[in-house]
């Protein structure tokens, strides 16, 4: 006997055919009493239900859904569930899906295009109604077939290509303007930029962004203070070391993205009230660190619930044109960016 025949506790799972002979009423009155459609008594509604209690029959979730074209499943590819950002993004999802009877299938890229596109073709072939993901890869055209076939891809983050999808996308620029602002009213003129890899579509964003408003501040860059790598404990150290410990060092950091920040404030022990810090993205603790961290605060709860709603305004349309919907962000100061220039 296969193993999708038994129940949680070992035992053979109650078939339809035994609901419809224990109620004494034909096999498709029980599908259509289990299936809630119209058309059956409230006599023949009862009998049935009496016989689902006394067998303890539980429908075949999957197969039910099948039928109605649906599955009741969302895939969720992200870049890495250590990573707070995404693992908040998660949370959300799941919480969402369990309230509403869905299933969440979850994926981890590591910012692998080569990953990004198998975890993406496994999941899709388990047909899911929808697909929330943050691309990497230059192009999501593997997934038009599927989207084609109805599949509601939703990105989040980052922009897919290649295919018709809605995006959600925070607004990285005006982040990284309310950073440079700020530092520059701190009086701050060399700030170095320590981004992510250019690869990734928010780098890129905001290393752009960088540069714009240090020219609207009539401020020129310069290119020995920014850098752009993974966040990884050694190029971070050696990073700090390159911008910081040269003749004219650097006065300000803005750090662009939180694993980036976590790594920066590791090599900054000792001196963290020496040099200004802004982090775009903020820190789980970020407020009880010494000083506080002053952050460009993105809310992954906002951007997943805007996912969801494009998800759910999706599935009953699934050909229309993609929607691009920016979510505004913030910045919280608490210390770390209102350090001064040294004298």
């Amino acid at each position: 006997m296969s193993i999708s025949g038994m129940n949680g506790t070992g035992q053979r799972r109650p078939t339809m055919k035994e609901v419809a002979a224990r109620a004494g009423v034909a096999l498709k009155t029980v599908s259509r009493v289990v299936n809630e459609e119209p058309n059956v008594s409230p006599e023949l509604t009862a009998k049935v239900q009496s016989a689902i209690k006394d067998l303890n029959y539980t429908p075949n979730e999957s197969a039910r859904m099948l039928r109605r074209g649906k599955t009741g499943t969302i895939a969720v590819v992200i870049r890495d569930i250590g990573d707070p950002f995404f693992a908040s993004l998660g949370r959300a999802v799941e919480l969402w899906a369990r309230s509403s009877g869905s299933v969440v299938m979850i994926g981890l890229t590591d910012e692998d295009p080569e990953r990004e596109r198998d975890v993406c073709l496994e999941f899709v072939a388990r047909r899911p109604d929808a697909l929330i993901m943050a691309p990497i890869g230059e192009t999501q055209e593997y997934l038009a077939p599927h989207v084609d076939a109805g599949m509601a891809v939703v990105t989040i983050d980052r922009p897919a290509h290649g295919i018709e999808a809605d995006a959600v996308l925070a607004d990285n620029a005006g982040g990284i303007d309310q950073a440079i602002d700020h530092l520059v009213r701190q009086g701050h003129r060399r700030i170095a930029y320590l981004g992510d890899d250019e690869r990734i579509f928010t780098a890129r964003e905001r290393v752009v962004a960088y540069r714009a408003a240090m020219a609207r501040h009539r401020i020129d860059v310069d290119e020995d203070l920014v850098h752009l790598s993974e966040p990884t404990t050694e190029g971070i150290g050696i990073t700090l070391s390159a911008v910081l410990d040269r003749p004219e060092p650097a006065t300000a950091l803005l750090s662009a993205n939180n694993m980036t920040t976590a790594e920066v404030l590791r090599g900054l022990a000792g001196r963290r009230d020496q040099v200004a810090l802004v982090s775009f993205d903020d820190l789980a603790l970020g407020d009880l660190l010494k000083p506080g961290l002053t952050a460009v605060a993105q809310s992954a709860d906002v951007m997943a619930r805007t996912a969801i709603q494009l998800m759910t305004e999706r599935l009953p349309e699934p050909h229309r044109p993609g929607r691009t919907v920016r979510v505004p962000v913030k910045l919280t100061i608490r210390g770390s960016g209102e350090i001064p220039p040294a004298s």
